[in-house]
Formats: structure tokens, C-alpha cells, sequence
């Protein structure tokens, strides 16, 4: 049950606020992490302190060299026992080794992520050489489900038939 819990967002750009429209429908709160050098914005707080508030953690950042190791030993160590961290933005956001210990020792509870440090990871990636049950790999493209793709395929043919028909769809500004 998502009711109630806190989900963290890390970094509001494009993704994040779809992301919020999605957990608010399940009844989860949200808090939204503050730009470290940024100037204080109502609504948005420390990531310090989001990482200790929040059941669920969703990382939404640009690889930058401020951002790579964001979430280290120190952060994962700030997080609920209970808490889980999501990666779908890029690998290096998040310490791999540090991530797994946190994983092994029960200091978060799981964590879910679709991209690696190295992709295609050639090197033998420390989350690949493990089983453990509170981790979710997946590759990048695992919204590409047969359904999104054939739901895809379907919105093309039908924009060429309205094309050839004189019948504009899904008109974008004017």
C-alpha cells in the first residue's frame, strides 16, 4: 500500500512532476529536493532532509560532476530502514558498492534501477554480481514492454491515417 508514504524527488525537471501526478493518485506525499547550491524555494527541501523523511527515494538527475556518488554511504546511511531507492536517471548517480552493502546489511530495505555506472556494463558491475531479493535490476529501455511498443505503433499508423484523411491529430501549438 502506497497510501500515506512519502516519495522523494531528486531533481523536478521533466520527469519528476510527471512522477508526482502518478504517486499522488495512490495517496503518497511528496517532498522535492532542493538544489544544493541553490537558493531556498518554498516547497523544496534539503536533500539531507528528504532522505531521511522519505519510504521511497526517485532519482531524476543529469551525470554531472555534482552529481555523480549523490547517493554514497553517507546518504544511504540518512535513509529509512524501511526506504527504497529508485535510479532510472543514470548510472553513477549512485555509489554501486555502497548501494549494495546498504542492500546486504538491511540498511534500506530495496532498491530498483534500470541504469549502471558502465553501460553496457563490461566489466563485471558489483549490483550484476549478486542475488539478492530487495534489488531490481532492469535495463534502460524496460518501459519498452510488448503493450507500450504495439500502443505506440498503433498512435503512428493512426496519425498517418488522420494524415492522409485531412484530419489533423494530436496538433501541438498552432
Amino acid at each position: 500500500h502506497l497510501h500515506r508514504l512519502t516519495l522523494g524527488i531528486v531533481v523536478y525537471g521533466e520527469l519528476g512532476p510527471a512522477v508526482a501526478t502518478v504517486v499522488k493518485v495512490f495517496g503518497m506525499n511528496i517532498l522535492i529536493a532542493e538544489r544544493a547550491v541553490a537558493s531556498p524555494r518554498p516547497g523544496r527541501v534539503p536533500l539531507d532532509d528528504l532522505l531521511t523523511a522519505c519510504h521511497v527515494v526517485s532519482l531524476h538527475c543529469p551525470l554531472t560532476v555534482k552529481t555523480r556518488n549523490l547517493i554514497g554511504e553517507r546518504e544511504l546511511g540518512l535513509m529509512r530502514r524501511d526506504a527504497i531507492l529508485v535510479n532510472t536517471a543514470r548510472g553513477g548517480i549512485v555509489d554501486e558498492t555502497a548501494l549494495l552493502e546498504a542492500l546486504r546489511s538491511g540498511r534500506i530495505a530495496g532498491a530498483a534501477v534500470d541504469v549502471l555506472s558502465e553501460e553496457p556494463p563490461h566489466r563485471g558491475n558489483p549490483l550484476l554480481q549478486q542475488s539478492l531479493p530487495n534489488l531490481l535490476v532492469t535495463p534502460h529501455i524496460a518501459w519498452a514492454s510488448i503493450n507500450a511498443r504495439q500502443r505506440l505503433i498503433d498512435e503512428i499508423a493512426a496519425n498517418i491515417r488522420a494524415f492522409l484523411d485531412g484530419r489533423p491529430r494530436n496538433v501541438v501549438g498552432n
